[in-house]
């Protein structure tokens, strides 16, 4: 049995029991308006920042947006952008396989969320991802993870009061771990498999939808370091959009492609933009 009692599950679950506070706020359509941006907004950075960006690679921008989009990521309260990167390297590397660190195969607790509270991960490892961990502002990020966190719940109670903090800040972060968490874990369970990659990964469109692109995740599979997840017009991706978006105003450059197939035909057949 693998350690999961320690500050890490603390904070996990006095989220969730704090999240009830919004019972005790009047109910408001502001209040879920506050509730959903901050969900989709954050969920857009984890994506598009830890994921897309920081774990593959997949587009090139500055140093000075580099740190915002790390900043902005790390509102989300899932530790450290090299911690949570240089994991996701590993779960590449070995997905499904002895050395994948939160595999469906090893339960679905563990993949869901019992491998981002345990003990055994809570070091960064920076072996897998010295590409960033040469910049000091990404390493003093990663060690006081809890600063954009600590930002972000200031801004929602002064903008907010109480309200913010209850539906924005705890019962948000609440929903987006568990959304971050369903492509470790329902994402190599539940959904059609369009490529063969070894690996039990799944295109899934309703994951898709709360995840803003990721659950396309056999598509992501099959070419980690696209800097799309949906390969064709009909599958809904956000990230996408919002990644042209920054390269329209000249904040993100050189997006990589999905990657050719064996006869070097494009897996699309026509891409989702110019």
């Amino acid at each position: 049995m693998k350690n999961i009692f320690n500050r890490n599950t603390l904070l996990f679950w006095a989220f969730h029991a704090f999240s009830l506070g919004v019972l005790w706020v009047p109910f408001s359509w502001n209040a879920i308006g506050i509730l959903l941006g901050s969900y989709f907004i954050r969920m857009f950075f984890i994506t598009s920042s830890y994921h897309r960006y920081f774990s593959h690679r997949a587009f090139e921008t500055s140093r000075g947006f580099q740190f915002f989009l790390a900043f902005m990521a790390m509102t989300s309260s899932q530790k450290g952008v090299l911690w949570w990167a240089g994991h996701h390297r590993i779960h590449h590397r070995h997905s499904d396989g002895p050395g994948d660190l939160h595999s469906p195969k090893q339960g679905f607790w563990w993949s869901h969320c019992g491998w981002f509270l345990a003990n055994d991960h809570e070091a960064t490892p920076v072996d897998r991802i010295q590409d960033f961990a040469k910049f000091p502002e990404l390493r003093f990020l990663d060690r006081h993870w809890w600063i954009p966190v600590a930002a972000f719940f200031g801004f929602l109670f002064l903008m907010w009061g109480m309200m913010g903090v209850f539906y924005g800040g705890f019962l948000g972060t609440t929903l987006l771990w568990h959304g971050t968490f369903t492509i470790n874990s329902l994402s190599h369970l539940w959904g059609s498999q369009r490529y063969e990659t070894g690996d039990t990964s799944r295109n899934n469109p309703v994951l898709a939808f709360i995840t803003l692109g990721e659950g396309w995740h056999n598509n992501h599979h099959y070419s980690p370091s696209a800097a799309r997840n949906g390969f064709f017009w009909y599958e809904f991706d956000v990230t996408y959009f919002g990644i042209l978006l920054f390269q329209k105003l000249g904040l993100v450059k050189n997006l990589r492609g999905i990657r050719k197939s064996a006869e070097g035909a494009d897996i699309a057949a026509q891409p989702l933009m110019n």
